[in-house]
């Protein structure tokens, strides 16, 4: 009973951020505080990634402005803060797209990331669903004010169904996490400092672990991208079905790229902040495109903000045509036949009534 009561009693914490006050428990970010609100309350995150420990603090596109540390002391922080490091306090107060500070250093970061990154969006494979091709939509500058040569590479091998382009890389660090805490052995990292860090495999080592393939989907930009996939087709001409299948090394739970009836690719299932629900194993990525290989559950859920919604219709409603109800049940007189008004009908076909398209045949041949 005492055990209850003390559950009961747990204290919450109570927040506002962009004047929408919300409860959460003790050592919740202010992150995690604004996406429990959602939309454009959530700051944007590049490296950050809830399934990582470590993540975060990295990209600094998620810094937001705290007007009031607590209710204890409700001072304002003099900095702007990473709300992905920092955690809220009873009381709190924070500014987030309320906030001019804030805006403005978004777009000052977001020009950072920009720097160096390559303008190659057309042949690039993320395209279409790159986070920094979102948040440079949404907080991004005309142009760049750099006028010096940007960095370059040398390519690196990253095995047979990985491809590396370094010269896009942000140093987000989550391959380098996700590598860390979900193979046994890591064999990639990050060399030098500065502008020349990189990510890379030294002595330019395979990454052959089973679940290695997971960095292709931690990575928020198009630096590591699926090699079986590379320039097949782009992600909007593409319809993803969730599938799942009994696999015993994953929860072989995926989404299906297709087009028509081929699978193009094979990712795993995502949230609305672009973050896996469960881990998959290079198997069911790489080698399970067929249907036969899938039982399929149904159309993925896509945000009608991604450019992948296109013609991606789902749970749609055809409407109700009223009409005919409001004039008692006759169809509408039309004052008009277009065969008598038109030079070119023929006057014995209904263009709608002919099965498929109109001909040329179906019209009056000019004198």
């Amino acid at each position: 009973m005492g055990v209850d009561n003390m559950a009961e009693e747990k204290k919450l914490f109570k927040v506002t951020i962009d004047n929408i006050t919300v409860e959460v428990e003790p050592g919740t970010s202010i992150l995690n505080a604004a996406r429990m609100i959602g939309g454009e309350v959530a700051p944007p995150a590049m490296c950050y990634y809830s399934k990582l420990k470590g993540s975060g603090g990295k990209c600094r596109t998620c810094l937001v402005e705290v007007s009031a540390g607590s209710t204890a002391d409700p001072r304002p922080m003099p900095k702007l803060v990473a709300s992905c490091r920092t955690n809220v306090m009873d009381g709190m107060v924070v500014k987030n797209i309320t906030s001019e500070r804030v805006q403005d250093a978004r777009k000052g970061v977001v020009e950072m990331l920009l720097i160096n990154h390559p303008l190659d969006c057309p042949i690039c494979d993320q395209a279409g669903e790159c986070h920094l091709q979102d948040l440079s939509y949404e907080h991004g500058a005309e142009a760049t004010r750099y006028e010096f040569p940007r960095r370059t590479f040398a390519k690196h091998d990253l095995g047979p169904y990985i491809q590396l382009h370094m010269t896009r890389c942000i140093l987000c660090y989550r391959c380098v996490f996700t590598a860390d805490q979900l193979t046994n052995k890591r064999v990639h990292g990050v060399l030098d400092r500065g502008d020349h860090a990189e990510i890379a495999t030294f002595i330019e080592k395979s990454l052959d672990n089973d679940f290695i393939g997971n960095v292709i989907d931690v990575c928020p930009v198009g630096a590591l991208t699926d090699k079986t996939f590379r320039f097949k087709n782009r992600v909007w001409f593409l319809k993803p079905e969730d599938a799942h299948r009994d696999c015993p090394k994953c929860s072989g739970k995926v989404t299906l790229w297709y087009r028509g009836d081929e699978v193009f690719r094979v990712t795993g299932r995502k949230d609305q902040w672009g973050e896996l629900h469960d881990w998959i194993c290079n198997e069911c990525r790489f080698e399970k495109k067929k249907t036969s290989d899938w039982v399929i559950d149904g159309p993925a859920k896509i945000s009608h903000h991604s450019v992948i919604s296109a013609n991606h219709y789902v749970g749609t409603v055809k409407p109700h045509e009223a009409l005919p109800e409001v004039m008692g049940g006759r169809n509408p007189r039309l004052l008009m036949d277009i065969h008598e008004v038109s030079e070119v009908n023929k006057p014995n076909i209904d263009l709608s009534k002919i099965q498929g398209p109109a001909h040329s045949n179906d019209f009056k041949k000019k004198d």
